[in-house]
C-alpha cells in the first residue's frame, strides 16, 4: 500500500475540484438533476447525446445516453477498432432519502403533512429537525418530463420533545410509518395540494402533471469543516462524489485520440435498493450501450467478445473511514483515514468484486497519477455492504474492481469526507481511463 509521502505527480491539493464538487452536490438534489448536470458538463466538453430509439453511427468522439436517473457516456478515439476494449468508471446517482407517495396529501391534528416512503437504508434520525426541500421530476400528459427543485425550507420531520420521551437518549426508536411523515404547514388537508404547489414551482399547470418522482433533501449547503478546512460535510456524497469525479475524468479525455481504450462513465440509478431497475446495474443498459457501440463501428459478435474480455471496470463508491468513536467496529489492520487517498475495497465473499489482478490495475493507476491509496476490509463480525461491482462483473463478464473514498456518516442526510480525497480520486480515475 502506498502512502501520502509517495505522491509524485498529482500535485498539491487543488481545492478548486472540491469547490466544484460542492456546487455539483447542491445542484443535484435528485438522480435526475445529477444526470442533467453531468450531461451538461459533458456537453461543454464536446460530447453529444444519442437516443436509444435511433440508429447509431460509427463516428468517433464523445457520446452519452440518458435514461431516467442513469447516464452512460463514452469517448471513441479516432480510428478505434471494433474490438477495442473499454475502461469503465461505474457509480450511482441515487442516495437514501424520503420519497413522496402517490397520494401525498396527509394531515393530523391541524398539521398539513406529506406522505413519504423510506428509500434505501437511510439513517432515519438524521432527517429529524432539518430544514428540507423537495425535488425530482414531473411527468406531463404528453410523456415529457420537467425537473423541479424547491430548494428552500419547506418541510420538517419534527422529533418528539424529550419531556414526552424521557428514554430518547437511551435509544431512539422510530416507526418508519408513523414518525417520519414531514409537516409542511397548518390547516385543512386537500387532495392535490402538494402536486399543485410543486407544479406551480415548475411553471406548470397541475392538470398537465400525470406522474411524479419526488424526494426530500436537506437544504443546508455543503461546507468545509475543521480548523484547517480539511474536511467536507455535505449531502449525497454516497455516491455523487464518484459521479462528479467520473464525469470530470471522462470530460478531461475529450479529444484524446491516442487512447488504447474507450473510456466510459456508467452512472446508474437505484443502487441503494438493489439495482433491479431498467436504470440500475442489474438491468441491460450498460451492456446494450457497449454492444451497440461495437456494432455501430462495424463489429461482429466476435469483436464484442474480444472487447468485453479486455475491459476493466472500476466500481467507485464510498466506503467506511475508521470512526474515532467506534474503532472496534473496523478490522484492526485496516483503518482507512480521510485524506489518505482512495480505498481499494476487498471482500473474499464477493460483496466487492476486487481480486489480485484488479488490485494490480488500481495500484498501477494510482502510481501513474501519483495518488496514495488504502485498503478496506470489513471486520469479520460485521456484515459487509455491496456495490454495483459484483453485479457488473457477473452480468457482463467484465473484470471489475471496487474502490471509492472513505467517509463517515454514510447514509446520513449529511455525510463527511476529507476535503482532499475527491481530488485524489479524480486523478486516479483519469490515469485509469487513460490506460
Amino acid at each position: 500500500m502506498s502512502s501520502a509521502a509517495s505522491r509524485t505527480t498529482a500535485g498539491p491539493f487543488d481545492r478548486g475540484h472540491t469547490d466544484d464538487l460542492m456546487a455539483f452536490l447542491s445542484a443535484s438534489p435528485s438522480p435526475y438533476h445529477a444526470v442533467a448536470n453531468a450531461a451538461s458538463r459533458l456537453e461543454e466538453a464536446g460530447f453529444r447525446q444519442v437516443e436509444e430509439t435511433e440508429a447509431w453511427d460509427a463516428t468517433s468522439g464523445g457520446k452519452y445516453v440518458v435514461r431516467g436517473g442513469a447516464i452512460i457516456a463514452w469517448y471513441v478515439p479516432e480510428g478505434a477498432a471494433a474490438h477495442t476494449p473499454y475502461r469503465i468508471v461505474g457509480a450511482h446517482t441515487d442516495s437514501p432519502n424520503l420519497r413522496v407517495k402517490p397520494r401525498p396529501d396527509l394531515g393530523s391534528q391541524g398539521w398539513r403533512q406529506v406522505a413519504v416512503e423510506i428509500y434505501g437504508g437511510t439513517l432515519l434520525n438524521t432527517w429529524l429537525d432539518r430544514d428540507l426541500g423537495l425535488a425530482g421530476r414531473l411527468t406531463l400528459r404528453d410523456g415529457s418530463h420537467r425537473l423541479v427543485n424547491v430548494d428552500r425550507p419547506l418541510l420538517r420531520v419534527p422529533q418528539l420533545a424529550i419531556h414526552l420521551d424521557r428514554q430518547a437518549n437511551d435509544g431512539l426508536k422510530l416507526d418508519r410509518q408513523r414518525h417520519m411523515q414531514p409537516v409542511w404547514g397548518i390547516g385543512d388537508v386537500h387532495e392535490g395540494d402538494l402536486i399543485s404547489f410543486v407544479a406551480a414551482e415548475a411553471g406548470l399547470d397541475a392538470e398537465d402533471v400525470t406522474g411524479w418522482d419526488l424526494m426530500v433533501h436537506a437544504v443546508e449547503a455543503p461546507a468545509y469543516l475543521g480548523r484547517d478546512r480539511e474536511l467536507l460535510a455535505g449531502p449525497r456524497m454516497d455516491n455523487l462524489l464518484s459521479v462528479h469525479a467520473g464525469t470530470a475524468a471522462l470530460a478531461s479525455l475529450a479529444g484524446r485520440d491516442d487512447l488504447p481504450y474507450i473510456p466510459v462513465l456508467a452512472a446508474f440509478d437505484h443502487e441503494e435498493n438493489g439495482s433491479e431497475a431498467d436504470t440500475g446495474a442489474q438491468g441491460p443498459l450498460l451492456g446494450n450501450v457497449l454492444e451497440r457501440s461495437v456494432y455501430a463501428r462495424g463489429g461482429s459478435y466476435e469483436d464484442r467478445a474480444r472487447a468485453f474480455a479486455g475491459t476493466v471496470c472500476l466500481s467507485s463508491d464510498t466506503g467506511h473511514a475508521v470512526h474515532p468513536n467506534y474503532a472496534e467496529r473496523h478490522d484492526p489492520t485496516h483503518h482507512p483515514r480521510v485524506n489518505g487517498g482512495p480505498i481499494l475495497k476487498v471482500n473474499v465473499n464477493q460483496r466487492y468484486a476486487t481480486d489480485g489482478s484488479g488490485r494490480a490495475v488500481f495500484a498501477a493507476a494510482c502510481e501513474k497519477a501519483g495518488v496514495p491509496w488504502q485498503s478496506f476490509v470489513s471486520n469479520n463480525d460485521m456484515p459487509c455492504g455491496t456495490t454495483i461491482g459484483p453485479i457488473t462483473a457477473a452480468r457482463h463478464g467484465i473484470s471489475t474492481v471496487d474502490i471509492g473514498v472513505a467517509i463517515l456518516s454514510m447514509h446520513s442526510a449529511r455525510e463527511l469526507c476529507g476535503a482532499e480525497d475527491p481530488y485524489l480520486l479524480a486523478n486516479a480515475l483519469v490515469a485509469f481511463l487513460e490506460g
